[in-house]
């Protein structure tokens, strides 16, 4: 019964790919003059670097919590899906800013600042190094665990590795695609084959086995009190994240996708694929009765596939495992490429990111598999301790991003982002999660604590000189006006009685009065680059380091002390976000109401004015009403 519910899901694979590889653009498609990879494409690049996980963490949980293991697999699984939530409204923030790819760099920059940026960069660049280091050793030790080879080989097969998948990024991101779209069906096809069999040949009491191990999860994080119970789920939580580390890759490539859309489908992707695959597998080799997991800690799912359908399927997993860890490695290279791109072109290194003629970022490809390469020759013997390192490296950049974005939506609310938005609440509890997982892992993993504190102390060191002397700030700040061009427009108007200041918000580009006795005031942060100039008596002001409400206070004292004898009208736009959102800016807009007590002399008017379109829009239903009455 089981062989031929085999073939039938093959077939009915092999039959799916088959339609699929007959579309049009399935992997990319030519737009403006230049590739883009589609959400499909993006997500198998991701998922090679997701489903290595399956092959080692269901021991390595096992051997830290136990049975309990699967379920908190299964919880994380659920929990990263949320996660990736937040990731595609970064990525929506992002491209409304006109920020393309750099991820947790570009986005920490955008909302902190380049002083949280380094570090996550720091963070997220040793996690791909050793994402490659590590894959690439493991990937050549399961392809030959059934061989006997001599050390020289296999360090030549360990740089053939990493110089093979270099070669197959500089030929360029679209036969990359489709290389790795290869790979993927393979493991499809394999991985269900391997679920399709455990599923229809269980081993005795495996269901049983599988109530202990929710029956241990419960007692776990009742049983103790609030705080034992506490305790308990962030020793789970902190013991399997890594099980989906890579899911930070998507957003990291979002320079690679033509809209935050795309990568909104490849979560939804991931989430449909190897995020029930990985908890499935888990569970189903940790749940049986005929395996000794803690004498297979190695070779766990290679071993549990000789079990479920004999010696030939655990040499196809065995290879499958191989082809999937060094596709990590490829992941490694996109992603980091994508970011030290960000990195280059912000910095003015534009040597550095000179492209071949397939659009290739080859130099950085190059000098990552040479760094890759040194990084092997001195950790493939023993990578225990850059393993506990990958571990807080990770962490910290999710913390990172999820505390750039509670940031974020406090300070600015949705408006900015009205087609796609989360619940603040719930990023903000994601964060504290993320920040207790990595005080856990900081402690009782403090030689990789230290070692990534060393790693982020250096790049620190080295981002603050060369942002010292190349920022593009320090170009930002060169095309904004001074409050001093302000004072001297308001000096020279004739009008005695009263003088009109319009403040506008960056993004509104709506045309402008040219009167004399009116000027228009634009604060925007260097950061998000400077807005277009709409006419003379259009002032653009910089925000560094303090608050729209605090900049606008110190603009008015500065033109309380020149113009004491003299009426000013200050225009302020009407708040047309939700009350939540008010209420989420509601120091700024506190700081505003405050303004006509602190100076009585001017005048302040909050206004709102609706645009042609809106009021011809009004005006033709208005005649239909009366045509229809």
């Amino acid at each position: 019964m089981k062989l031929p519910a085999i073939i039938v899901l093959n077939l009915g694979l092999i039959g799916l790919f088959y339609y699929l590889s007959k579309k049009k653009n399935l992997l990319s498609f030519l737009d403006g003059g230049k590739w883009w990879l589609t959400y499909l494409a993006i997500a198998i690049i991701t998922l090679m670097d997701e489903l290595t996980s399956v092959f080692y963490v269901a021991a390595e949980s096992y051997l830290l919590v136990g049975i309990a293991a699967f379920v908190f697999i299964i919880a994380t699984s659920l929990f990263i899906r949320f996660l990736s939530s937040r990731m595609v409204e970064i990525a929506h923030i992002l491209e409304h800013h006109g920020v393309r790819g750099g991820g947790v760099y570009s986005f920490s920059y955008l909302v902190l600042g380049p002083t949280i940026s380094f570090a996550a960069v720091a963070s997220i660049l040793v996690d791909y190094i050793l994402t490659a280091a590590i894959s690439t050793v493991s990937a050549v030790y399961n392809g030959s665990s059934f061989f006997s080879i001599s050390p020289i080989l296999i360090y030549a097969m360990f740089f053939g590795s990493i110089w093979a998948v270099a070669m197959l990024n500089i030929i360029g991101i679209r036969e990359n695609a489709r290389f790795t779209y290869i790979i993927f069906v393979a493991a499809a096809m394999i991985l269900l084959t391997l679920i399709l069999s455990a599923v229809m040949d269980p081993s005795p009491g495996q269901w049983a086995r599988a109530t202990e191990g929710f029956h241990q999860t419960f007692t776990g994080l009742i049983g103790h009190g609030f705080v034992g119970g506490i305790n308990f789920f962030i020793f789970g939580f902190a013991g399997v994240i890594l099980a989906y580390s890579g899911i930070e890759s998507v957003l990291q490539t979002a320079g690679l996708a033509k809209s935050w859309r795309d990568i909104r489908k490849a979560y939804i992707f991931l989430a449909v694929t190897v995020g029930i695959v990985t908890p499935l597998i888990t569970a189903l080799v940790l749940t049986r009765t005929d395996i000794n997991i803690a004498a297979h800690e190695d070779d766990l799912i290679t071993y549990f596939a000789g079990v479920v359908n004999g010696r030939f399927f655990a040499y196809l997993v065995g290879g499958l495992a191989s082809f999937t860890l060094i596709m990590a490695v490829n992941t490694a290279f996109v992603a980091s490429s994508e970011l030290l791109e960000r990195v280059a072109h912000r910095y003015g290194f534009h040597w550095l990111i000179k492209t071949n003629k397939a659009d290739s970022l080859y130099r950085i490809h190059i000098i990552n598999a040479t760094l890759f390469s040194v990084v092997i020759a001195i950790t493939a013997g023993s990578q225990e301790m850059l393993a506990h390192m990958y571990a807080v490296g990770l962490v910290a950049s999710f913390t990172i991003n999820m505390g750039a974005l509670v940031y974020y939506r406090y300070s600015r609310g949705s408006e900015e982002i009205p087609d796609y938005h989360t619940s603040r609440t719930g990023t903000f509890i994601i964060f504290l999660l993320l920040l207790a997982c990595f005080g856990f892992i900081a402690y009782h993993k403090w030689q990789g604590f230290l070692l990534w504190a060393i790693v982020v102390t250096i790049f620190q060191i080295i981002g603050f000189r060369v942002a010292k002397r190349r920022a593009p700030e320090i170009e930002q700040f060169r095309k904004t006006d001074s409050p001093m061009d302000l004072i001297f427009r308001i000096a020279e108007s004739e009008e005695t009685e009263g003088f009109h200041i319009y403040f506008r918000s960056p993004k509104d580009v709506t045309p402008i009065s040219d009167d004399p006795n009116v000027a228009y005031v634009t604060f925007f942060s260097p950061r998000s680059g400077s807005p277009p100039k709409l006419g003379k008596n259009h002032f653009l002001l910089t925000i560094f380091r303090e608050s729209v409400a605090r900049r606008l206070l110190s603009l008015i004292y500065m033109l309380q002390y020149d113009f004491a004898d003299r009426n000013i009208v200050f225009h302020l736009g009407w708040p047309t976000s939700s009350w939540l959102d008010r209420f989420s800016t509601g120091v700024m807009v506190f700081s505003l109401m405050r303004l006509p007590r602190r100076f009585p002399a001017y005048s302040f008017v909050m206004e709102y004015e609706g645009s042609e379109k809106r009021a011809g829009i009004a005006g033709d239903a208005e005649e239909a009403l009366h045509a229809d009455s």
